[in-house]
């Protein structure tokens, strides 16, 4: 019997692989937890066309991506923080911070795609990872500067 997969599983196939398997492993297990469906021609015509538009969805986010990537490469941050004698900040810059300035010039990105390894805590220029999509980096460039006091 051969069925359209569902959703990925091991030893089996990925996500729209059209697999060949027995037909109680089918019946049984596969169709009643929705993994698969039975590969007739009307569910092959329905998979292919989402298929088609999950591609259509999936090239406009990656535009948009790396629209926004060229605004934030384009970007140079600069955050003030007290520091000490030696240029070691009271506190740190965290991606929260990363965020709010990110916010301040127009970008509304998430704390969570700024991949900041750990606090910043030094005075200096940075560089700082932003994932923006499964393909797409930006890097963004952050100077910590020391507060007026």
């Amino acid at each position: 019997m051969q069925v359209i997969l569902n959703e990925d599983l091991p030893n089996l196939g990925r996500t729209g692989d059209v697999v060949k398997v027995r037909a109680g492993y089918a019946r049984n297990y596969l169709l009643p937890r929705k993994l698969a469906v039975e590969a007739d021609q009307k569910n092959l015509r329905a998979f292919e066309h989402q298929k088609r538009t999950a591609t259509r969805r999936r090239e406009i986010k990656r535009t948009d991506a790396l629209a926004v990537k060229a605004r934030i490469e384009a970007l140079a941050i600069t955050l003030t923080a007290r520091a000490g004698e030696e240029g070691k900040l009271f506190g740190s810059v965290t991606n929260i911070d990363l965020e709010r300035a990110l916010r301040e010039n127009g970008l509304d990105i998430e704390r969570r795609k700024i991949h900041l390894p750990e606090p910043i805590k030094q005075l200096g220029e940075f560089t700082v990872p932003v994932k923006l999509d499964s393909e797409v980096e930006a890097s963004l460039k952050i100077t910590v500067a020391a507060q007026a006091e």
